[in-house]
């Protein structure tokens, strides 16, 4: 099982945007210190939910920061950037980094995000299949061209290539993940076998669910009992440790609900359409009853029955849900030393 964390930077109310920062990239620091496997990375813009607007950027920043853990997307919104400038940006980290960089898209939201970068609406309601591809040629191939409704341009040479390696060894480039939150978007993973990255906001029978849908198309598709047996799924959640589980469900509680709801008030959407929003403090406890917040004994419990029940064997977990940085590197550290060893 690898277990990594999932860091929003989040900035909760009375917060600056420059402390949701540096508790990121502490949060990261500590991370690879207590022995996790990964940092994915989240990325949003204009609203106080999560203060990094590049998760790419701060991937290039943490991955010159540490030396063994992997740091990873979660996610680059597609639809509002250049799939060709989001392929070379993953090429570069995956060749300087040794292999240790993850790039997790996802198709986003109808927000506001859409007008301000000039994708517009078509780019989040259409578009995101034919990105993806030219995602995936650019770091498959050696040289690219494309003809579609939205990319078009002549052949150029890709530089640098991904599987351009020191050492010549076979490399496949960076790995590629799916934010999955629909049907049509788990049908689009499986048919390219790509790995999805699953929300905190489900629970254990909605990801078995989708598991089980991305291997019927991932077979019908013409991928091998293999591959699909081994998709390296991600499954997103929140980690919240103490001596005692109401002790440690209080501490989200108290802080999770401000920053929830003026994060999620705060999105507008790009065609002025309603979107209904969770109750703050009802998804607060939610998010308690299916993710490993508790003691560590019954977190190393309640991930184990995630594993069993879906098949997924790797976990984002959000250990910034307190809000303070003093606390969330006391969680990281406690998921290290006191949870993981019990997953082995």
């Amino acid at each position: 099982m690898r277990v990594g964390s999932f860091v929003l930077a989040a900035q909760f109310p009375g917060q600056g945007q420059g402390e949701a920062l540096h508790r990121a990239v502490r949060s990261a620091e500590v991370a690879e210190e207590a022995g996790l496997d990964a940092v994915w990375l989240a990325e949003h813009h204009f609203v106080p939910y999560g203060t990094c607007p590049s998760a790419v950027t701060l991937a290039a920043l943490l991955l010159g920061r540490t030396r063994r853990i992997h740091i990873g997307t979660a996610v680059s919104v597609l639809p509002t950037v250049h799939p060709v400038a989001l392929g070379e940006q993953a090429a570069l980290l995956h060749l300087t980094s040794g292999g240790r960089f993850s790039l997790g898209v996802g198709r986003g939201g109808p927000w506001v995000d859409l007008e301000v970068f000039g994708s517009g609406l078509d780019a989040y309601e259409k578009g995101f299949p034919e990105s993806l591809d030219l995602l995936l040629k650019w770091l498959r191939e050696p040289r690219v061209e494309s003809t579609g409704d939205r990319f078009a341009f002549r052949e150029v040479a890709v530089v640098p290539r991904p599987q351009e390696a020191l050492g010549g060894q076979d490399d496949d480039g960076p790995e590629v993940v799916v934010a999955c939150t629909s049907p049509s978007s788990v049908r689009l993973a499986a048919q390219r076998g790509l790995p999805m990255l699953l929300g905190m906001h489900v629970g254990d029978v909605e990801k078995a669910e989708m598991v089980a849908l991305w291997n019927r198309h991932a077979r019908a598709a013409g991928h091998t009992p293999e591959e699909i047996a081994t998709a390296p799924h991600v499954s997103a959640g929140v980690a919240q440790i103490a001596d005692r589980r109401l002790e440690a469900a209080e501490v989200l509680q108290k802080a999770m609900p401000g920053w929830l709801k003026q994060g999620l008030d705060a999105h507008v959407t790009v065609d002025g359409r309603k979107r209904a929003m969770r109750d703050p403090l009802a998804y607060t406890e939610l998010l308690c009853g299916l993710h490993p917040v508790g003691t560590p004994q019954m977190c190393a419990d309640r991930l184990a029955a995630t594993s069993e029940r879906t098949g997924i064997t790797r976990f984002a977990l959000l250990v910034e849900g307190s809000g303070d940085l003093t606390a969330t590197e006391e969680n990281v550290r406690r998921l290290g030393a006191e949870v993981l060893p019990q997953l082995d």
